[in-house]
C-alpha cells in the first residue's frame, strides 16, 4: 500500500471514530434529557398525590403547577434539539464511513494493480531468459 493511501485510510479512521464519539455524547446528551423528563414527571406525580389531602396546597400546586410544565417544555425542547444533532451527526458519521471505505477500495485497487505490475514484469523477464537460453543452446 502506497504511503498517500495510508495517510487517507489512517486520517478518515480518524474523522469516523471523532465522529462516532460525537454522536455518543450527543445519544448521552438525550438519553439524560428523557430521564430528567420521566423523573419530572414522577416528581409533579408525588407532589400531586401529597396535595390531595391538604387543602391549603390549592394555592402552592397552582405554581409548582406552572413551573413544572416550564421545565418539561424546556426538557422537551433539548431533546428535540438533541435529536437534530443527532440526525446530523448520523449523516457526517454515514458519509464519513462510505469515504473510508473508498479509500479502502483505492488503496486495494493499488495493491492488485502492483501485484499484477510485478508479474507481468517477472514474467518479461522469464520470458527474456528463456530467449536467452534458447540463443545459447543454438550456438
Amino acid at each position: 500500500m502506497t504511503k498517500w493511501a495510508a495517510s487517507l485510510i489512517r486520517i478518515s479512521n480518524h474523522e469516523v471514530e471523532t465522529l462516532q464519539k460525537r454522536l455518543a455524547e450527543i445519544t448521552e446528551r438525550r438519553m439524560a434529557a428523557e430521564m430528567r423528563v420521566t423523573m419530572l414527571d414522577a416528581e409533579a406525580e408525588a407532589e400531586a398525590k401529597n396535595a390531595e389531602g391538604d387543602p391549603s396546597a390549592g394555592w402552592y400546586m397552582i405554581g409548582y403547577r406552572e413551573g413544572y410544565k416550564r421545565r418539561r417544555a424546556d426538557m422537551l425542547v433539548q431533546i428535540e434539539q438533541c435529536l437534530q444533532e443527532e440526525a446530523g451527526a448520523r449523516d457526517a458519521l454515514s458519509e464519513a464511513f462510505e469515504n473510508l471505505k473508498k479509500y479502502e477500495h483505492v488503496a486495494e485497487q493499488a495493491k492488485i494493480l502492483a501485484a499484477k505490475k510485478l508479474g507481468a514484469y517477472e514474467a518479461a523477464q522469464m520470458d527474456e531468459l528463456s530467449i536467452r537460453r534458447a540463443a545459447v543452446g543454438a550456438r
